[in-house]
């Protein structure tokens, strides 16, 4: 592990106010908030603070909007052309936008540049193609009946997305819903606004009609919260933590019978037979743990390795992890950036600790980096036992855990004794042992000799406590559209 020390770069900050029919405002009760550098713990500067009376003049902007003939009565290809301009505008701001989420989020800005950014600008693409292609059918009925679907929008969507891919996550629900001509009240998360902000800047350039989209940043207990409630709000899309995906299910029963899509927590297997190419397997799963900090829903952070290769994978895992560039994120060099706040960096640490006290072999790792900001060495755990906290709780840090199995059988087993089903992976040359894991592990996503291979075409989401429905691909449209069944007597 190596510590990077290059000052950090600057990056343009946007607005800092409430995107609402269209307008900048400040937030009715004109507080603000604070928004945290990760990477030095200092403040970057303030930003308006949402609560229920600003989500009330979200929905009603987003409600009027949607009963609009400027949006209801758009024709589908016009809503691509939008979406398709919005993407050409990040697309054009890219650069800044990498900077602003490095700045606010801590993730290597080499990763928000070449990863993050360019998955943004797909996802807005592909959605953008789809809307002239949303259809329904004609379904042959008894009787002289002429029957046929219309797949409409649900009408008013609340969104609350997360501070680990803060634009990603903004795309991911933003595209289908807009392409499927719904309107929007957004929630960013807390720790990580800005960027968001300046996407509702590049909104307004490309066009959309007031009310169609609006951002509001706040917290989740009052802003958030006020969304899963709210009576006007037909359907909540959520992506964080399974503990508020419960919440967000309750206050959703309780109001309005709302739709509502979970993208959740995960605790994923990440499977190495002795067969594989062992250099790729060793990388793939460094790569599949490590990246973001640790702070991936699919991170692969229980790493069943094969007892025939166990102790060589362990050895070369913990070397790779120890070469592991931790520094100011808008270095070059830097493979790891901070935790993204002070409450995150505590909760990594608890779990370190928790890993030592309960057993696990500490074989490199499990300390702080530096005297400021929220780093933390990439840590790697042997002798984990399936009950103990880490190899049963969402670290959402870089925290590794290599467990030890003998056979396949006791592979998918002890890979689906956990109440999360995001992802899986495995690593193998036997086709045979590839297709009985991904037949077998009870996992949304399998991916096979590779890990965190995203497509906008491919859809994403959970069995179990992961989550409910999927985003992404033409699956993710499902989550934004009614099914209205039409039927005429001829």
């Amino acid at each position: 592990m190596v510590v990077t020390t290059k000052p950090e770069q600057k990056a343009k900050i946007g607005p800092t106010k409430l995107l609402i029919n269209n307008q900048w405002v400040e937030s009715a009760s004109g507080k603000r908030f604070e928004t945290i550098n990760p990477a030095t713990g200092e403040v970057i500067c303030d930003v308006a603070e949402a609560d229920a009376a600003d989500v009330d003049k979200a929905v009603e902007a987003a409600r009027k909007a949607f009963n609009s003939r400027d949006w209801r009565e758009m024709p589908a290809c016009k809503r691509g052309e939008l979406l398709y301009k919005l993407a050409d505008l990040i697309e054009a701001n890219k650069e800044e936008l990498a900077r602003l989420e490095t700045l606010d989020n801590g993730k290597p800005f080499k990763d928000s540049f070449n990863v993050d950014l360019p998955h943004v600008i797909d996802c807005y693409r592909y959605y953008a193609g789809w809307a002239d292609k949303i259809q329904g059918k004609t379904i042959p009925i008894s009787g002289p009946y002429f029957c046929y679907t219309r797949h409409e929008p649900v009408g008013v969507v609340g969104q609350i997305i997360p501070w680990n891919f803060p634009l990603l996550m903004q795309a991911w629900k933003l595209a289908p819903a807009l392409t499927t001509g719904n309107t929007v009240v957004l929630k960013t998360a807390e720790q990580t606004p800005l960027s968001a902000l300046r996407v509702g800047e590049l909104i307004l350039e490309a066009g959309f009609p007031p009310g169609v989209v609006n951002i509001l940043s706040g917290y989740g207990p009052t802003a958030g919260a006020a969304i899963a409630n709210h009576m006007d709000i037909d359907k909540v899309a959520f992506t964080g933590s399974t503990e508020v995906g419960h919440l967000i299910m309750e206050a959703a029963g309780k109001s309005n019978l709302k739709r509502v899509s979970l993208e959740l927590g995960g605790k994923s297997p990440n499977i190495v037979f002795a067969d594989a190419d062992f250099d790729e397997a060793i990388e793939g799963s460094h790569f599949g743990l490590f990246f973001n900090q640790g702070q991936c829903c699919t991170a692969g952070s229980r790493l069943f390795v094969e007892e025939k290769c166990y102790d060589d994978f362990l050895a070369k895992s913990v070397e790779r992890a120890k070469r592991r560039i931790v520094g100011d994120p808008f270095d070059a060099k830097t493979q790891q950036g901070p935790q993204v706040d002070k409450e995150q960096f505590e909760k990594v640490m608890g779990y370190i600790e928790s890993g030592r006290s309960e057993g696990a072999q500490l074989l490199c790792g499990g300390n702080r980096v530096g005297d400021r900001g929220y780093f933390i060495e990439p840590t790697v755990f042997a002798g984990v036992r399936d009950d103990m906290k880490i190899a049963q709780e969402e670290i959402f840090g870089p925290v590794m855990s290599v467990i030890k199995f003998k056979s396949i059988e006791e592979a998918i087993e002890r890979a689906n004794q956990t109440i999360y089903g995001l992802a899986a992976a495995v690593w193998t040359k036997d086709i045979g042992k590839a297709h009985a894991i991904a037949n077998s592990v009870r996992a949304g996503t399998v991916w096979v000799n590779c890990y965190d291979n995203f497509d906008a075409a491919a859809p994403f989401g959970g069995f179990k406590q992961s989550g409910i429905g999927r985003e992404k691909g033409e699956y993710g449209l499902q989550q934004y559209t009614e099914v209205k069944t039409v039927t005429i007597k001829l």
